[in-house]
């Protein structure tokens, strides 16, 4: 769910260094569809080479009402299972969120389930359509999210209308580079590529682990296809009756109140950082260089949006809060802009292409559901939030604006209902922000045979596998065996784990943290291939 820089969204590059063994396997029976296989070969990826996956591509219809129309190709990769075939479960396919999130490097993922449990699947990455190695891919201004942009808090009539004008621009583009691919970018369209690379897997069933945005798609594709569950983990629930303009008005409340969180953070490590003693007198710094930033950006380029910008990932994790505080304690106690700038230069490239992911989450939200077509109610919602939440709600407002103007038509969202569905395996912690903890209550609720993990106090989002025992070894036990948590019969989680901590930057700490978890070492360096949000 919208953006994250790449300091925190950093999930794949480092799996180098994860114990994922692989090797000739006789392939899983296949199904009974006829649906034509995958063409397997080495992958270029080096971090899935040293795995010895497979990648491939698999060919869908552009259109799945017309599927001997055009095609286009979908990225496939795979680490196939490295227990004896008997033991073999399935294929567990994987989607890191976004939408617009590129999955293939996922498919070294299983390495980092305890006690082995991965070792029985064949893990599926996938990069979904219009995403990363998939063709075509969809890019359209990289330049959009660069320097030079207007304050995000449109104070004057003057910066309002200059943002609607490069939403409006941003949507245009979008629609000259995409055509008719953007019409076919739907949730459920990708949906239905599940189902034909299930087939084409040989697979009669689907297991399937979903972070963030990829939680929805798994209540989805259990809503049109539940026979064709097996087992399904979802981590970090969106909200199936929020879906979007609602979802992001519910982040700006959460991450405004995130940030605060983290403000008292610095307040109580002022001893290291020197950003002030109470969180009261860290807003207030932050607020005030705010505007300083919009009076004279820092470097000619590094102005108030870039500041939100890179302190909203404090909001998603708690793994980069010392590097944030670090970069903003340079520029506050030493005027030096050097280590923000590269905060935010690392996720903002600004290559071709390098929007891809942002122009597939515009291209699949916009679409998903209808947007409001006034501005008026638009700029009323967001003052409205504003006024309790100033940290980021123009800032996701803007982000979201180019909906306005999308080129392709909006439908209207699916009705997930879980009744039919197995077992499935909730994850949340109580104060994620990107995917606020009623979404994973009302998932429970719509999925009676489901069971809820959560992350009590917690405010990192889709937080499995990142070293938290008492949340992984449950994956690793519903994976190995299909056991769940027992559901208790009330409008709760049923079972309550610890959050992943904070750090702690006091220098004996920080000196003895060489201890810390290779699953965690390993997580953090892969999502920043992976963009997840």
């Amino acid at each position: 769910m919208k953006r994250l820089l790449a300091t925190v969204a950093t999930f794949a590059l480092a799996l180098s260094g994860a114990a994922v063994a692989s090797g000739a396997h006789a392939e899983p029976p296949r199904g009974t569809s006829g649906y034509p296989a995958i063409a397997w070969r080495g992958c270029e990826n080096a971090v899935l080479k040293a795995r010895n996956a497979e990648c491939g591509f698999l060919r869908v219809p552009l259109d799945h009402a017309a599927p001997g129309g055009r095609q286009i190709e979908l990225a496939v990769s795979r680490i196939k299972h490295t227990v004896p075939d008997r033991e073999y479960q399935g294929v567990m396919l994987v989607n890191p969120g976004g939408p617009g999130g590129s999955g293939l490097a996922l498919s070294a993922l299983g390495g980092l389930v305890p006690k082995r449990a991965g070792a029985a699947y064949d893990w599926i990455g996938l990069d979904p359509r219009g995403v990363g190695s998939s063709r075509p891919a969809l890019a359209c201004d990289p330049k959009y999210m660069g320097y030079d942009r207007p304050p995000y808090v449109p104070s004057t009539r003057a910066i309002e209308q200059a943002w609607l004008a490069r939403a409006k621009g941003y949507a245009a583009a979008c629609a000259a580079s995409g055509g008719a691919l953007l019409r076919h970018l739907r949730t459920t369209d990708t949906v239905q590529d599940m189902e034909l690379l299930r087939a084409a897997l040989g697979a009669e069933q689907l297991n399937f682990y979903g972070f963030s945005y990829g939680t929805y798609l798994g209540q989805v594709y259990a809503t049109r296809y539940p026979q064709r569950v097996r087992r399904m983990v979802l981590d970090g629930n969106v909200n199936p009756r929020r879906v979007w303009y609602a979802a992001n008005l519910d982040q700006d409340i959460a991450f405004d109140r995130n940030i605060r969180i983290y403000f008292r953070w610095l307040a109580d490590h002022d001893d290291v950082y020197h950003l002030g003693r109470t969180a009261r007198k860290v807003e207030q710094l932050f607020y005030a260089e705010q505007a300083e930033l919009e009076r004279k950006p820092a470097g000619g380029v590094l102005g108030p949006d870039e500041l939100t910008d890179v302190f909203l990932q404090a909001g998603y994790y708690v793994f980069g809060w010392e590097s944030v505080a670090a970069a903003f304690a340079s520029w506050v106690n030493d005027h030096d802009p050097a280590a923000l700038r590269k905060l935010y230069d690392d996720n903002n490239t600004q290559e071709a292409g390098s929007d891809n992911g942002y122009a597939i989450y515009l291209a699949v939200q916009c679409t998903d559901a209808p947007w409001p077509a006034s501005w008026q109610q638009w700029r009323r919602d967001n003052w409205r939030v504003h006024r309790a939440a100033p940290f980021e709600t123009w800032g996701n407002a803007w982000y979201n604006a180019p909906c306005r103007d999308w080129a392709a038509p909006a439908g209207r969202p699916v009705r997930v209902n879980g009744a039919a569905a197995p077992p499935v395996l909730l994850l949340s912690e109580t104060l994620d922000a990107a995917t606020p903890f009623e979404g994973a209550l009302q998932v429970r609720r719509l999925f009676p045979r489901s069971a809820l993990i959560e992350g009590v106090g917690g405010t990192t989002h889709a937080g499995s596998l990142f070293g938290n025992a008492c949340v992984d070894n449950a994956v690793a036990d519903y994976l190995a065996t299909g056991a769940l948590p027992r559901r208790v019969k009330a409008n709760r989680s049923d079972r309550q784990c610890r959050p992943i901590a904070p750090p702690d930057p006091s220098p004996a700490v920080a000196t003895a943290r060489s201890t810390e978890s290779a699953a965690l070492r390993t997580r953090l360096e892969l999502q920043e291939l992976i963009g997840v949000r």
